[in-house]
């Protein structure tokens, strides 16, 4: 039990999650099923019946990844798929219908334009509106679907996301969180409200830089049920081993979550220091413009700080410079990465914006680096 009496703590549940009854000479974690098909003699009843429905391993992840989403929550189902585009794409695409309105985040991850062009070439009137200052909530009336991202990628905007829940249940929108930069260690979407939580397991969820994975979490209802119907329909599910090597690397989750987020923290305050840095951004830094909003819903602030320096040439001297930094994409792995965000296209950022995923490496080391690579990369 926690401190509070309310059930196993955070570490317990991460390393016991979706764990299945032991079996006396089995292993605590079973290991991938590897299967097509399953032995179904007379009528297709049962929970395992072809390999694009169902798979036992998919089952255990699904287990956990609910367990951590929404613990102690009764009716909660989770499906995986094979990446979190797959999951984003997912609901999306099975919550709307042409002549239906959604609302996206203006300033999200970047593969959410190519989206919204398919959304309206589908008939979907599309809305989009900053993430910061609840901006989404001007655009919500007759919205089929909010869709929000809190913290965003990359900029680190938060939304008081219970105020737009609200507000779009009001109005009868469905919600639909993100919960990617933030895990379920650092927020709860449906403890806040959302109908629908979001990730790419790629990310910190798993932590190592070698699965791609996403997920959706959910209350049983049509809306689920819908979720569903479309991975089946679109066929986008992960491998049996990608499955089993996200469910193994959960028990490791907390501690990853909590070492990388003080380090996190340590890295802003160093670079808050620096001449050369301008827009910092980490929302738990006291003096965030999100902290305020993000420490009401936030139990953990994320691994991820952005800042910009003063050129494009000076951002990529700074990275060449880095040591200990991979110069890499993507976020939340154990080895820390940092990139120029400007060099893909589709963000609102400056040439000089970088955004780094700090890792699991001692705090001393990792900042030291950034510094040095800070002063080695001056004019």
């Amino acid at each position: 039990m926690n401190d509070a009496g309310e059930g196993p703590g955070e570490g317990t549940r991460a390393v016991r999650a979706g764990l299945p009854e032991p079996v006396k000479h089995e292993p605590t974690l079973p290991g991938p099923v590897f299967a097509a098909h399953f032995h179904l003699p007379g009528d297709p009843t049962g929970p395992y019946t072809y390999g694009r429905d169902e798979n036992p391993t998919w089952t255990l992840l699904e287990r956990a990844v609910g367990e951590l989403e929404a613990p102690g929550e009764d009716g909660v189902e989770t499906l995986v798929f094979a990446s979190g585009m797959a999951a984003i794409s997912a609901v999306l695409f099975s919550q709307l219908r042409a002549g239906d309105a959604v609302v996206l985040p203006d300033d999200g991850y970047q593969a959410l334009p190519l989206v919204r062009a398919q959304l309206e070439a589908f008939g979907v009137e599309v809305r989009t509106a900053p993430t910061g200052g609840d901006a989404q909530l001007e655009v919500l009336q007759g919205a089929r679907l909010l869709w929000i991202e809190s913290p965003s990628n990359p900029g680190l905007d938060v939304c008081d996301i219970r105020r737009l829940v609200e507000a779009a249940h009001a109005r009868g929108a469905l919600v639909a969180v993100d919960n990617t930069l933030a895990t379920p260690l650092g927020q709860r979407p449906l403890e806040l409200g959302a109908d629908f939580a979001v990730a790419s397991g790629t990310k910190q969820l798993t932590g190592h830089g070698d699965i791609l994975l996403g997920y959706v979490v959910g209350r049983a209802g049509e809306p689920m049920t819908a979720v569903r119907r479309w991975r089946k329909i679109v066929g986008a599910i992960p491998g049996p081993m990608e499955a089993w090597l996200a469910h193994r690397s959960l028990a490791t989750l907390q501690m990853r979550v909590d070492r990388q987020s003080a380090t996190a923290l340590k890295v802003a305050e160093a670079l808050r220091a620096h001449p050369d840095v301008t827009g910092l951004r980490y929302p738990g830094l006291p003096d965030d413009p999100s902290h305020k909003v993000a420490s009401q819903q936030m139990r953990r602030f994320g691994c991820v700080v952005s800042f910009t320096l003063p050129t494009r040439a000076r951002a990529d001297r700074f990275l060449e410079a880095l040591r200990l930094v991979d110069d890499a994409t993507s976020f939340g792995g154990v080895r820390s990465t940092a990139e120029r965000r400007g060099r893909w296209g589709g963000d609102a950022v400056p040439e000089g914006f970088i955004r780094m995923s700090v890792g699991a490496e001692d705090p001393e080391d990792l900042v030291a680096d950034v510094l040095r690579a800070l002063e080695e990369s001056a004019d």
